[in-house]
């Protein structure tokens, strides 16, 4: 009936999240509210690493695409899964290192790394660093060699993969800000430039070839294309390439209609080509690294609204306002992304109603759906849009100065707060 496993209805006819009525929560916490149940970031989790360990021999490692939801709790909740960690900029870093993460199992992404940031994660001992381009090469070696250690390091590739989704979370084509080009001969540039530092240990390769895939075989053909790469490496070299990371980007179930491939044959059927791959090729197996991030917390999230006024415009179309909007979910602003809404307190009752959701801010594309079938709909209903775990509460702003919402975790069918509501003072902390 529901995008996810972890939502249903209870006897009232109300939306559960891992057990728990929604609209008890949207009371006790009030709106608008994120809310995500921690069993199933678990389960996804454990799939993930078991996945690898079946199809890899244990010679493997899920590492958290903190990108798409980071705070404190999340990073816990990964350690104690004993996956790694993918985080991108000196704050997702700062927050791994509060929370205590092991920094052994931090990689440090990012196209434009500032030398603040590199010192910050050289000082706490990161554990890898993806390369994304010379300038970034020439700096950590040289912040390294300052510090009198040496950088673990991968380059990241792009493979010249155009996968099939919105081109603006494509990321493995020619035309991408990030990584060394394979077609033009950049990326074994960047390798014959790595080898010549002291201070940085090139270790892996890396590549991403976008996000929200359904498609295997754009996974699969980035796999050979880099095990080529590394096999090319090694003949004009002279050195073998121990790891290979192949990205993230498995899609999840937005609405209905959306098809992803269950992340376990993705693994088998990718682990498929790069035995085959090795084989042809007389190449050692490497260290596989995956990068999950929506496809971890994606479905295992939803969003709570209060629904404060219902205007109809004959012929034309009903809005349907919330209490929230583009300041946390800039999704539909950006990529026009599906949505499945909800009305949490009528979750029992067919979807008869077409409505388009808006937002509060002062903006015309402040919406966060259009022409969707929800149930009958009044004003203080409680209104829930689906699969928000992932890049809503990360991507989330306070244009308009609005305040940012709770997260609350379900877990054994109890809620807890993890990010508290922001309040108006936390708007005007920083002003002067």
């Amino acid at each position: 009936m529901f995008v996810s496993d972890c939502l249903s209805v209870n006897e009232k006819g109300h939306l559960t999240i891992g057990g728990y009525d929604t609209v008890s929560l949207a009371q006790e916490f009030s709106t608008p509210l994120f809310v995500m149940d921690e069993e199933k970031i678990r389960k996804t989790c454990r799939m993930y690493q078991n996945s690898l360990n079946t199809y890899y021999q244990g010679r493997g490692m899920v590492l958290y695409a903190s990108k798409a939801f980071s705070c404190k709790e999340m990073c816990r909740i990964i350690a104690e899964e004993g996956l790694g960690l993918d985080v991108v900029s000196g704050g997702e870093l700062y927050t791994a290192l509060q929370a205590g993460f092991p920094t052994e199992r931090i990689h440090f992404h990012g196209n434009n790394k500032t030398e603040e940031e590199l010192i910050f994660a050289l000082e706490h001992d990161v554990g890898h660093f993806v390369v994304d381009n010379l300038t970034e090469l020439e700096t950590l070696d040289r912040l390294a060699a300052g510090q009198n250690k040496t950088a673990n390091i991968s380059l990241r590739i792009k493979p010249g993969i155009e996968a099939h989704t919105h081109e603006a979370v494509m990321t493995g084509q020619i035309d991408s800000k990030f990584g060394f080009a394979l077609e033009t001969g950049e990326a074994m540039e960047a390798v014959n430039f790595a080898t010549r530092f002291r201070h940085v240990n090139l270790k892996g390769m890396h590549n991403h070839i976008g996000s929200q895939i359904f498609d295997i075989e754009p996974f699969q053909n980035a796999a050979k294309i880099m095990l080529e790469f590394m096999h090319q490496i090694r003949q004009e070299i002279g050195i073998v390439i121990e790891e290979l990371n192949l990205g993230g980007g498995f899609g999840i179930k937005y609405v209905e209609s959306d098809t992803p491939v269950p992340y376990g044959d993705y693994m088998k059927e990718i682990s498929q080509v790069v035995y085959d791959t090795c084989e042809k090729l007389k190449f050692p197996v490497p260290y596989i690294l995956m990068e999950p991030g929506r496809s971890i917390v994606g479905e295992a999230g939803i969003t709570l609204y209060r629904v404060g006024g219902i205007k109809e415009i004959p012929n034309i179309r009903t809005y349907v306002s919330v209490d929230g909007g583009m300041t946390d979910n800039p999704r539909y602003a950006l990529y026009q992304s599906p949505y499945s809404v909800v009305v949490a307190n009528k979750a029992s009752q067919p979807a008869a109603k077409k409505v388009t959701i808006a937002g509060k801010c002062c903006e015309s594309g402040d919406l966060i759906q259009e022409h969707t079938m929800i149930q009958e709909v009044e004003v203080g209903d409680t209104l829930a849009v689906l699969s928000t775990g992932a890049y809503h509460y990360s991507m989330a702003s306070h244009y308009n100065r609005i305040c940012k919402p709770a997260v609350v975790m379900i877990r054994d069918s109890e809620p807890r707060v993890i990010i508290k509501r922001e309040t108006y003072a936390d708007l005007i902390r920083n002003d002067l």
